[in-house]
């Protein structure tokens, strides 16, 4: 079985846990030996990120490998549940509701499509 790897998803949050750890991309790149141009390239998917680079990345971020791609494991849905619950931290309980709304509508569509 293949697995694919969504590495636009994987750029975005990675981009996520450098900001919140308060890393610049020059400071993260200078941490794991690696071009800042590099780490741009990775955080806009205009690159594939090697595994030795990915562990270190996450090694730096203080984050387990699994929250990086858990896009992409079938296993990894607290991960996910975690990633969309720090989305909403920063949002007022207006925009949450909105977000509920949206979720539901989504989640109702596709019991449609099946």
């Amino acid at each position: 079985m293949a697995i694919e790897l969504n590495y636009a998803e994987l750029g975005q949050r990675i981009r996520r846990y450098r900001l919140k750890a308060g890393l610049t991309q020059e400071q993260l790149g200078e941490r794991i030996d690696m071009a800042t141009s590099n780490i741009s390239h990775i955080e806009r998917a205009t690159t594939q990120v090697s595994l030795p680079s990915l562990v270190k990345i996450a090694n730096v971020l203080g984050v387990s490998l699994d929250q990086l791609v858990c896009d992409s494991l079938p296993v990894a849905s607290r991960y996910l549940e975690q990633d969309i619950a720090g989305l909403l931290a920063s949002c007022s309980p207006g925009e949450k509701r909105f977000v509920r709304e949206l979720i539901r509508t989504a989640v109702n569509s596709f019991g449609e499509l099946s």
